[in-house]
């Protein structure tokens, strides 16, 4: 019993702390696609300098993706 409660302990939090760190993540990404300063941050931390029009299209990509998946988190498209 000794073992037992703190495995389970583990695998509880493991997997609370997954399902929390995906809704964070998606509600981070809802408000990367209605504010574009964050984006531009975001492509600029890893390295990019967008323009407007390459903006206009990393937005609208956002916005398609958001749609477009699955309960198992494959895309539509094929």
């Amino acid at each position: 019993m000794d073992i037992v409660i703190p495995i389970i302990t583990l695998i509880v939090g493991l997997v609370g702390g997954f399902f929390i760190g995906v809704v964070y993540l998606r509600k981070q990404l809802t408000k990367m696609q209605n504010d574009p300063q964050m984006l531009q941050k975001m492509a600029q931390q890893m390295g990019y300098n967008l323009n407007g029009k390459q903006m206009q299209r990393a937005q609208q990509m956002m916005k398609n993706q958001g749609g477009k998946v699955n309960q198992a988190g494959k895309s539509k498209r094929k």
